[in-house]
């Protein structure tokens, strides 16, 4: 007999699973993306967390959220991956009780937000992660609409290809990190993405044009 507790975590095994299968979509993008601004790991480095947290959900006691968030925080490397790991950590405490819940998620996203901006000392315009979670945060909490916050986080990501880094590797090659989205807001957007297709269980518009019109995850 299924009961709410199997539901929820049915839940975020979706959106972590779908999560994995965007990263994979999305990787040739994502190392693209990084090699314009980094090192060009990000696309390793994500694809690798999501792949040991989707292994170690076989047997874990705790929920996939928090799972994904523990991978990111010990085991994923780069700049970025600690600072995921905070963000998935803080979203798995704030929806424990119902992963449907936009008010929830809008408490997570913001809880996620304040960690990473204590820990990354980066602020909106400094061409970070921050500028696709920050007004995905602030879209959720006034409209409370999953929708709205993908596209705020897909069009803050988006925004960052045109400006000058001033935190992170990419601070270091200066205007010539212009020109593609900074990897970290650009994951931060696949994230919010499949979180909104598969909560709404609707086609949402893609953040990035990296073939992810194949991945139906609101569908499933």
């Amino acid at each position: 007999m299924s009961t709410a507790g199997d539901a929820a975590t049915d839940l975020e095994r979706d959106i972590v699973t779908g999560f994995a299968d965007a990263v994979a979509a999305a990787y040739d993008c994502l190392t693209r993306f990084d090699q314009h601004s980094g090192d060009g790991d990000f696309g390793d480095n994500l694809r690798g967390g999501v792949g040991v947290a989707m292994q170690r959900l076989e047997d874990a006691s705790e929920s996939p959220l928090s799972v994904l968030g523990e991978v990111f925080l010990d085991e994923v490397g780069g700049t970025s991956g600690p600072l995921l790991g905070l963000l998935f950590t803080e979203l798995a405490v704030a929806v424990a009780d119902d992963p449907g819940a936009a008010d929830a998620w809008a408490d997570g996203l913001t809880a996620g937000l304040s960690a990473i901006v204590r820990v990354g000392e980066a602020a909106t315009g400094d061409r970070t992660m921050v500028d696709a979670l920050s007004p995905a945060a602030e879209a959720l909490s006034k409209t409370g609409e999953f929708t709205s916050a993908a596209e705020a986080a897909a069009k803050g990501a988006r925004g960052t290809a045109s400006m000058r880094a001033r935190m992170g590797r990419a601070s270091y090659v200066g205007d010539r990190a212009k020109g593609e989205p900074d990897p970290g807001a650009a994951g931060v957007a696949l994230f919010l993405w499949v979180v909104a297709s598969v909560l709404t269980r609707s086609s949402v518009t893609p953040p990035l044009d990296c073939g992810l019109d194949e991945l139906a995850l609101g569908r499933r």
